[in-house]
């Protein structure tokens, strides 16, 4: 067998393979589910993905035979290494056919992270941890939720192999209608709902840039001092904000007020994945028609931010909120819920999740090596 050779894309085509490997390694793995192709190659245009403005990626395949065999990413992040006061570079978009296509993919960007200065090579980040990160390392019969990474149970077997060790887990908590809420939660929030007296509203669709400005505020706020939070720069956040715009279901998109104040909020989102996993990436020519239909079929939701303003914490407004969103999205039909992700040792939110009924359901691990 031809050994494993590494180069770095360079050309339209390069990056057409690079974007579209995945779906040859998972074209038999049912629970993969293909990103649409049209925001996969705006992924990695830096006129259209503000992440560049900040940051450099290194893109690199790997082939065998003549085949591609593998790929990744080498990413210089300074927004990171300035709020953190680290020297690190991160590795994402991994994928590789097998343990000798994973190290020599490894060991090409560490080389270049060592060419950098850094001191350490972390991930996978997809970018960055305000995108999909980590590996997964349970939960394989699971399909992924919307904007959650998916991966083969032999990925952290190729990247401990290679010399990485885990730095942090990150926990996805799925919560299902049938479980329901215990009784004594339920009493807990009443009392809670006495003494904050909190207003629990649907964000408002007439004035969404509003109610956008208020997510940007709580979530730079609120994440401030978690572990390896970068806040979102004004571009990079008003490019999300283009995508929710498109998917936003308000009814499920809670805003927590205490007296007339912003206190915390719940984002919770379609499962979109339940329909893109019907339309193969694309768009054309039945892409379009296949999510119109399906679209009022979901029946899931995942909620990627829950978080309260600092004033607010240890106070059990989350579990109003975890309470709201339960409760509206199982009057729309929603039937299971998905909480991802939060710290491992971010204690608060693991309990009171726990205490309101959900249970751990994956686990995404972060590695690093040093350099």
């Amino acid at each position: 067998m031809s050994a494993v050779t590494i180069r770095p894309v360079v050309s339209r085509r390069d990056l057409k393979r690079f974007i579209e490997y995945p779906f040859a390694l998972y074209r038999h793995d049912p629970h993969w589910v293909a990103p649409l192709l049209i925001n996969e190659w705006a992924k990695f245009n830096p006129k259209k993905n503000p992440f560049y403005q900040h940051a450099r990626l290194e893109l690199y395949l790997a082939e065998q035979g003549g085949e591609v065999v593998g790929r990744i990413a080498g990413i210089d992040d300074d927004n990171h290494n300035a709020t953190h006061g680290d020297n690190l570079a991160f590795f994402g978009f991994f994928e590789a056919a097998s343990q000798g296509a994973a190290q020599a993919l490894l060991a090409t960007v560490e080389g270049w992270a060592k060419e950098l200065g850094r001191r350490a090579l972390r991930g996978p980040a997809n970018p960055s941890m305000n995108d999909g990160s980590g590996l997964q390392i349970d939960g394989f019969d699971l399909d992924p939720f919307i904007m959650m990474p998916y991966n083969p149970p032999s990925y952290p077997v190729y990247v401990e192999a290679a010399g990485y060790q885990k730095i942090k887990d990150l926990y996805a908590w799925f919560a299902d209608e049938e479980r329901g809420l215990g009784e004594r939660l339920l009493r807990l929030v009443d009392r809670i709902e006495q003494r904050l007296k909190p207003v629990i509203r649907p964000a408002n669709l007439k004035q969404l840039d509003r109610e956008l400005a208020i997510l940007k505020h709580v979530y730079n706020e609120a994440w401030e001092q978690n572990w390896g939070f970068v806040k979102y720069t004004d571009a990079e956040f008003d490019h999300l904000a283009a995508e929710l715009k498109l998917i936003i279901d308000p009814d499920i998109a809670l805003i927590a007020e205490v007296e007339g104040k912003v206190a915390g909020l719940a984002l919770g989102l379609p499962d979109l994945n339940q329909v893109l996993k019907r339309m193969r990436g694309r768009l054309l020519p039945w892409g379009i028609l296949t999510l119109l239909r399906r679209k009022r079929y979901i029946n899931q939701i995942r909620l990627p931010i829950l978080g309260l303003l600092p004033e607010f914490r240890r106070t059990g407004l989350e579990l109003v909120l975890i309470r709201e969103v339960y409760r509206r999205g199982t009057a729309k039909g929603y039937r299971r819920s998905e909480c991802s992700w939060i710290l491992e040792d971010n204690e608060a939110m693991n309990n009171g999740i726990k205490a309101s009924g959900g249970y751990l359901a994956k686990t995404y691990r972060l590695y690093q090596k040093p350099l």
